[in-house]
């Protein structure tokens, strides 16, 4: 389902850009609508250099002090992707590029893409555990005590040959002084 609401974003943005920018256009005309591009890229292109800046001193500040970065990352990767919003001419991805870089509107939009991905996360697990029915349990990678594959894996050492193996001693022969 995402990838397809992708393509259509992909493919619906630039005409409902051009069709937004021609109503602009004649309502207030083209060198007007021109201007107003320009500043929005300006204004946005400068709020991105302040935002991008403090997110990158509280994500080091973060590292710094040993802590997970959940919140800086979030923050930074936001204010990345308004950044490029902001960068592409267009009235809509200006409006949601400012949305996603302004410092009273990222903390809701970091909170509803925190939850998306929660959502998509647990989908992903439940799946996961219908198609590995151990995967629920504790184990390696998630699953249950015996890995991915259940009862009957292959349950040797790694330091064991597969096939047959053949018991016995290994016997190394001195040097003979007839040898040297």
């Amino acid at each position: 389902m995402l990838p397809l609401a992708l393509v259509l974003a992909f493919l619906l943005t630039p005409v409902l850009e051009i069709y937004l920018l021609v109503q602009v256009g004649e309502a207030i005309g083209a060198w007007p609508t021109i201007g107003l591009l320009a500043a929005e890229t300006l204004l946005g292109g400068w709020i991105v250099r302040r935002e991008g800046r403090r997110a990158w001193h509280s994500l080091q500040e973060t590292v710094r002090r040993g802590v997970a970065p959940d919140r800086e990352l979030g923050d930074a990767a936001l204010v990345m992707a308004g950044g490029v919003l902001l960068l592409i001419p267009g009235l809509i991805t200006d409006v949601v590029g400012l949305v996603f870089v302004l410092p009273f509107t990222r903390p809701l939009v970091r909170r509803l893409a925190s939850r998306y991905t929660a959502r998509r996360m647990r989908i992903a697990g439940d799946r996961a555990s219908m198609t590995f029915p151990g995967a629920a349990g504790p184990g390696p990678g998630g699953f249950g005590p015996l890995g991915p594959f259940g009862p009957g894996a292959d349950d040797r050492d790694a330091g064991t040959p597969r096939g047959p193996v053949v018991r016995g001693e290994v016997v190394e022969e001195d040097d003979h002084p007839s040898r040297t």
